[in-house]
């Protein structure tokens, strides 16, 4: 697992080259900087040890590293993620032991400006997610913050097994290979799936190098704790394994609910392992927040206001997905439920419940049952010990449900058939104490069966890991310990540990609104989940073709189809629905064209009275209203053919954007997301601003927005800056902005006039002349001269003015201040294949405005990835066998031919070369075997020297299939030939890396002209070699 980081500086590369350890290495894993325009390439090599010439390398780390995480660009510029500390937690079973992250170093490819930054450990990171420190210089390491996540002791890796699955799921996937890892709860996957292509690019024997080598290291979040403990006289380790899933991965209220691919916030997988010589018990569980779509909004105080942001319609496909996933991987699956059930519960935590329970109904599936457990109101008081009235009720699925077990020999004895899912707000406090109870009913059960007795003390190193899992998944997810811990550590609570909790939950307050915000963006950074990032590919030529090739052939895993969206925006200046009508508006469009729109986007300004109440704060009453009316409207409609369902809605004060969708193609949308912007008051208030819904139809993403600029006739400049705050900043998760989209949608008020007198422009609206008008618009006038709107486009418009009438009138402003008329309600577009086919206007009379609307068809695009990935493997295959290389790579300069040796151990063959051609032959008694406590070279015994006369050329290899090694025929051993492989490697004996080595003498004495040109090595001590020589005599 050790290997030593080296550094060529020109050109310049890293290396990754194993530490001395018995078996020989498998070879030696280079990085180098792709020359390219793109930035998101690198170059990786695997070279043998023959071809590798380390004369032109030296160590960079001065301490053995743990392998590779990956690569990634920051600030384009191409880092190699190394773990530079480690801490071994445990044994889970005999050869898996589990080592948590203590540092990682980011190196960049192509500059050496950071290679000298020391590697801050947990205690000397600051709590300031938003500026990065480092004491060894003034200049910031681009993965600063990076590294603070990576050093807190949640991730973990081992290099021997799969860490990313549990013990049952390892046994029936063990087939797959050592890399069929579960992408849930593989961290670094975005970093390291470059380099996992190109290990599948390798043919088998070059792939078992790799693997050989431990190069490459996956890592989980979540923790990971061992515990030893004796029963009746013999040893067990007991572990606890939680994996956080990183699918939807973040802090506690910037990760809530579900998304569309059915990923639920804070999932984690928690498994209790108990194992002997005999046996290896299992048990699994896990939690996840509530499969819906809500969110908690602004700044959380004492209660925290829940809000459903998607209706049953809308959230049911993503519900479907969600459990459907959950059967395929554990068979069945029992929700315990620990929300409030009271409907005065704070938060809305009924509501919430409730939808749930709704949810969970409508899925009819004899698979997924729900338990309801009120943990609040069932132990008030801080009675904890009620949850075995949960545990009663449970029983006899837990009985259903049973554990793995299996025997010394590898068998299994039996499997789990299903798995309890636990839930509360967020998956913490609650969650981890009914979880701890639930694993230790299971795990008493299975040894009392086995007739164990005086089971106290395992019982108290359980709960004690349990603990420590709830406050290590806590600080993840909230920044603080868990509450209610005490209860699980000792089964009581006192009054201490009551403001322990209360202090706790005043951190969890500022940490959650005051640094959560840039924690989520180091999290989505690791990820790869920020908008523009893309992975790190290895170069290679043949796979450039292929991409080339799959994009003349996009036909051939694709499909498009055409679909029709209205779009209608509508200023109701305060005014509440009225009953009128909304089909003149909405229904318009039918007169000329009987095709159902698939989409509606609807939006709205001053949804609400804009009072100076009103600007600081969001009522969404009225915009229910409309929600209800909108939908009345759609469905109830003679002839139609087709249900439409509330998709996504919100609102910033008064305005307001709706998104209907056709329920048949609900399930085909993904990743809907909104976000708002203020820009009123200096971008406090909410009177002005836009309110936006971003979504994935198939692989086309839309993006609409609901806008109403800065009012009165003359601030132009205003409304110019209110577009371009709006933006540059209004942002959506993963950092993606209005412009990252194929298509967008303006359905807005931006209040431009027209710049005439107001007679003129009165007496031109009566006499029809739209043209004398246009020709004032100041929006036109702005977008012309490029100020606004770059890239977006306006239908042709043939109405009047849709402001300002009065109220319920055909008359412009009669009013006092004699309003000019202006088109001031539009709708501007911008994609590549939206097409406008209507632009008018709505006769209704509710507001001092006229609703505007619009009909765009356009072409969506969906691939079918399984058929992309087929054609792209035959498209390799075909392509291998030729060379398409531009230029070949640079060859290294190859080592000499080497001779075997003798090996220093008498009782295990050698199956590798030496690297030198001294003879290392000791002709002195063998120093007897070290142990753990006791080594040969630290207590005073002379080290084996390498002896130059020694040195030898004769091919080793006889003609009767053996190898025969040394330089005298009095020290002949014979090896089987077949153990031989010039792929692998072994360094030159232990020898002490301070002052000059044995070996840099002999080559003095016999070469006197080469003294010059090793002293910088020597004196520096960075010599290859002699580091590790010296690291292999310190382990």
């Amino acid at each position: 697992m050790q290997t030593h980081l080296l550094l060529r500086e020109y050109p310049r590369a890293l290396a990754l080259r194993p530490t001395v350890l018995e078996e020989a290495p498998s070879g030696v894993l280079v990085f180098k900087e792709y020359q390219g325009a793109e930035s998101n390439r690198a170059i990786a090599e695997l070279h043998s040890p023959s071809e590798f010439e380390d004369s032109k390398w030296r160590i960079l780390n001065s301490r053995p590293v743990f392998g590779c995480l990956g690569l990634m660009t920051v600030q384009s510029e191409c880092f190699v993620a190394i773990v530079t500390d480690c801490v071994s937690v445990g044994r889970i079973r005999a050869g898996e032991e589990v080592y948590k992250i203590q540092s990682v170093s980011f190196y960049s490819l192509s500059s050496s400006r950071y290679d000298d930054f020391i590697d801050p450990t947990p205690n000397n990171w600051d709590d300031d997610w938003d500026q990065p420190t480092n004491n060894n210089s003034s200049t910031l390491h681009p993965c600063a913050q990076l590294q603070k996540l990576f050093s807190v002791g949640n991730f973990y890796f081992t290099p021997d097994f799969d860490l990313t699955r549990t013990v049952q799921a390892r046994t029936s996937v063990a087939s797959l290979g050592v890399h069929s890892f579960d992408e849930h709860f593989l961290w670094n996957q975005f970093l390291i799936s470059g380099l996992l292509d190109f290990r599948a690019k390798l043919d088998r024997k070059k792939q078992m190098d790799l693997d050989r080598g431990g190069f490459l290291v996956f890592a989980i979040r979540g923790y990971v704790g061992v515990e030893e403990v004796d029963i009746d006289h013999e040893r067990y380790e007991l572990s606890v394994i939680s994996k956080l899933s990183c699918k939807r991965a973040g802090t506690r209220f910037n990760s809530r609910g579900i998304d569309d691919n059915g990923h639920v916030a804070n999932f984690v997988e928690t498994e209790t392992v108990l194992y002997s010589d005999r046996i290896c018990y299992s048990y699994s569980q896990i939690r996840g927040s509530v499969p819906l779509f809500w969110e908690q909004q602004g700044m959380q105080l004492v209660q925290h206001k829940i809000q459903i942001s998607r209706g049953p319609g809308a959230s049911q496909p993503a519900v479907k997905r969600h459990f459907d996933e959950l059967i395929e991987r554990y068979h069945s699956v029992s929700n315990i439920n620990l929300l409030s059930q009271r409907e005065t519960s704070t938060a809305g935590e009924a509501m919430l419940s409730n939808a749930y329970n709704a949810a969970v109904e409508r899925l009819h599936s004899p698979l997924v049952h729900m338990v309801n457990f009120d943990l609040h109101a069932e132990c008030r008081g801080g009675n904890y010990d009620n949850v075995s009235i949960l545990l009663n009720h449970i029983r006899l699925t837990m009985d259903d449900y049973g554990y793995f077990l299996m025997d010394s020999t590898d068998e299994i004895i039996r499997t789990q058939q299903g798995i309890f899912r636990t839930n509360c707000m967020d998956c913490l406090d609650r969650t981890n104490l009914v979880q701890n109870e639930i694993s230790r009913k299971a795990l008493l059960s299975f040894l009392k069966q086995q007739k164990h007795d005086n089971l106290d003390y395992l019982m108290m190193r359980h709960s004690h890991l349990w603990a420590e899992n709830g406050d290590g998944l806590s600080k993840i997810y909230a920044g603080t310990g868990a509450l209610k811990s005490a209860f699980t550590r000792t089964g009581k609570v006192t009054f201490m540990n009551v403001l322990s909790d209360a202090t706790r939950s005043v951190n969890r307050f500022y940490i959650n609104n005051f640094q959560d915000k840039a924690r989520q963006e180091v999290i989505d950074q690791l990820l790869g989940k920020l908008a523009n990032q893309t992975m790190i590919s290895i170069h290679d030529p043949i796979s450039d073709h292929v991409t080339r090739q799959l994009t003349k052939r996009i036909k051939e895993y694709s499909h498009n189809r055409r679909i029709t969206i209205f779009a209608g925006s509508y200023n109701l200046n305060g005014k509440s629905f009225k009953g009128e009508l909304l089909d003149p508006w909405l229904l318009q469009h039918f007169r000329w064209n009987e095709e159902e729109p698939d989409i509606y986007v609807i939006g709205f300004q001053e949804i609400v009275e804009l009072s100076p109440q009103q600007v600081m704060a969001t009522d969404a009453d009225k915009r229910k209203i409309w929600e209800q009316q909108i939908e009345k409207t759609l469905n109830t409609r003679s002839g139609t053919k087709s249900k439409y369902t509330l998709l996504r809605s919100n609102q910033l004060v008064g305005a307001a954007l709706i998104v209907f969708v056709k329920t048949d193609i609900v399930d085909e949308i993904r990743n809907v997301e909104s976000s708002i912007k203020k820009t009123g008051i200096m971008g406090i208030a909410g009177n002005k601003g836009a309110v936006a819904i971003r979504m994935d139809y198939g692989d086309t993403s839309f993006c609409f927005v609901a806008a109403h600029l800065a009012s009165g006739h003359s601030n132009v400049d205003d409304r110019n800056s209110d577009f371009h705050i709006i933006n540059e900043g209004l942002r959506f998760l993963r950092g993606k902005t209005i412009d990252s989209h194929d298509n967008i949608i303006w359905v807005s008020d931006l209040n431009y006039r027209i710049s005439l007198p107001n007679e003129e422009v009165r007496m031109y609206a009566e006499e029809g002349n739209i043209e004398a008008l246009f020709r004032n618009d100041q929006l036109i006038r702005e977008m012309r001269q490029g100020r606004v709107f770059n890239g977006y486009n306006e239908g042709d418009i043939t109405f009047l003015p849709t402001y300002k009438y009065d109220n319920g009138t055909n008359i412009y402003d009669t009013s006092e201040k004699q309003r000019i008329p202006g088109w001031t309600d539009r709708i501007l577009f911008k994609g590549k294949q939206l097409n406008q086919s209507q632009y008018s206007r709505a006769e209704l009379f509710t507001s001092d405005h006229r609703p505007v609307l619009a009909i765009f068809e356009t072409d969506i695009l969906t691939l079918d990835h399984e058929t992309k990935t087929k054609l792209q493997k035959e498209l390799y295959q075909s392509l291998s066998s030729i060379d398409v290389r531009s230029t070949p790579p640079p060859e290294l300069p190859k080592r000499k031919n080497t001779v075997p040796v003798n090996s220093f151990s008498s009782s295990k063959l050698s199956d590798s070369y030496v690297d030198t051609l001294v003879d290392i032959t000791f002709d002195g008694e063998y120093p007897s075997p070290s142990t753990d406590s006791k080594k040969w070279w630290e207590d005073g015994q002379e080290i084996p020297k390498a002896d130059k006369s020694r040195a030898s050329n004769h091919n080793p290899f006889e003609d009767d299939g053996f190898v025969f090694t040394g330089g005298s025929s009095s020290s002949i051993t014979k090896f089987p030939s077949s153990l031989q492989s010039d792929s692998e490697w072994t360094p030159l004996s232990p020898v002490s890396y301070h002052g000059t080595s044995s070996f840099d003498k002999l080559q003095t004495e016999s070469n006197p002209s080469s003294s010059n040109s090793n002293s910088n090595s020597n004196n520096n001590n960075n010599n290859v070699s002699s580091y590790i020589g010296f690291w292999n005599n310190r382990q």
